[in-house]
Order: structure tokens, then C-alpha cells, then sequence
């Protein structure tokens, strides 16, 4: 999985962008290749988990959206999240219940 955090200046140009991004976002999501996407409460990103192998599918899907290039938008950071197994312990998935 990657993790990509978006940070977002005051220029609107990119909310010309967001509907069209929105609708790419669905597709991932319900073909498996998102997680989780949303932003920051006060508005100055967004963060994105993607559940694809490697990180040149990462760069493919940010490159396949204007939105991540649009005046406004500055793609901060992308990194790799390890998902680690520890025996007789159940791993938390971002989205999914955890409760019993």
C-alpha cells in the first residue's frame, strides 16, 4: 500500500478539476485500488491510500488524473506503508470494523 499526501494552496483552480477527480476516485475505489481518500478537516490536503503493488502504479494513477497537476495542488509526499503481521494479533485495515 502507498500513502500520498496532498497539500492544497489558496487557489481555486483546482476545484474546476475535483468533480472529474472524484469520479476516478469511485473507479479505484471499487475496482480495490483505494483504501481510503479524503481531506485534512482544515482543508489544506488530502490524503490518499492506495492498495497497488508498487509505486510506478501509484505514479500511473497520478498521472492518469489532471487533478494532481492542477494549479493548487502539490503532491507532498507518496510512501510506501508496511503492513507488518504479528502472531495472535489481528491487523486493523483502514475502513473495516475492528470490533467484535
Amino acid at each position: 500500500m502507498f500513502a500520498v499526501e496532498l497539500e492544497f494552496s489558496g487557489d481555486p483552480a483546482r476545484l474546476e478539476l475535483r468533480a472529474g477527480h472524484r469520479s476516478k476516485l469511485a473507479a479505484l475505489h471499487e475496482a480495490g485500488r483505494l483504501r481510503l481518500a479524503g481531506p485534512w478537516a482544515d482543508e489544506s490536503g488530502a490524503l490518499l491510500v492506495f492498495d497497488v503493488p508498487n509505486e510506478a502504479a501509484v505514479r500511473e494513477i497520478l498521472a492518469d488524473d489532471p487533478y494532481y497537476r492542477a494549479i493548487g495542488v502539490t503532491v507532498a509526499r507518496n510512501r510506501r506503508v508496511e503492513r507488518r503481521r504479528r502472531p495472535g494479533r489481528q491487523i486493523g485495515v483502514i475502513g473495516a470494523s475492528n470490533s467484535a
